[in-house]
């Protein structure tokens, strides 16, 4: 049997070197190289993105500032302390809610745009999209109650027992991890669609 054996890879290989000799290719199997990371000529893509969508915390503030509701307070004291009304404290939590939806929305927003952004998909613009997302949000908390507190203003000093609007307000700062959370998702999501290893870079 091993002769068998011996005499059969002599015949292979001589028959390898006579389809040389005649001009025949023989084809070389090599393993497949799996496509690296971009990080230098992703970084100014990536430097736009994060800026881009830092700017969504502007419109989003605003917005929250119209969908927040107000919360009743009645005047208690001449040094202007205040009472919320029966049932209206629960406003407090629907403000954090509204944000944490709108900032959800722009997570959503931001993860679907960079996917589209198929030249420079990958890791690099992966966490400048998560970055953008968080810095709206932060911004979306600066700018909120800024343009709420504009709309409720109080020209004169209320009087005793008056029952007046408080503005809407964002009483924790862990609510903007929904953005970039969102957005990491999409992403994610998006990715394991995809399924190729490139992520579909190369446009050919």
């Amino acid at each position: 049997m091993v002769d068998s054996a011996g005499k059969a890879a002599h015949r292979s290989s001589a028959h390898r070197s006579s389809a040389v000799a005649e001009g025949w290719s023989v084809p070389v199997l090599f393993p497949p190289q799996r496509p690296r990371v971009v990080v230098k000529a992703d970084l100014l893509p990536a430097v736009s993105v994060l800026s881009t969508a830092a700017l969504l915390g502007i419109p989003m503030g605003w917005l929250w500032s119209l969908l927040a509701p107000a919360e009743k307070v009645r005047v208690i004291g001449t040094n202007g302390q205040l009472a919320p009304l029966e049932l209206e404290s629960w406003h407090r939590f629907d403000d954090l809610a509204v944000f944490g939806f709108l900032a959800m929305a722009a997570g959503l927003l931001i993860g679907l745009v960079v996917w589209f952004l198929r030249e420079r998909r990958g890791p690099v613009v992966l966490v400048a999209a998560a970055g953008g997302a968080l810095v709206a949000a932060w911004l979306g908390t600066q700018m909120g109650p800024a343009f709420a507190n504009s709309k409720y203003s109080v020209d004169a000093p209320p009087a005793l027992g008056a029952v007046i609007e408080q503005a809407p307000r964002i009483e924790t700062g862990w609510v903007v991890l929904a953005a970039p959370l969102v957005t990491c998702l999409v992403y994610a999501l998006m990715t394991a669609w995809n399924g190729r290893e490139d992520l579909g870079r190369r446009l050919g």
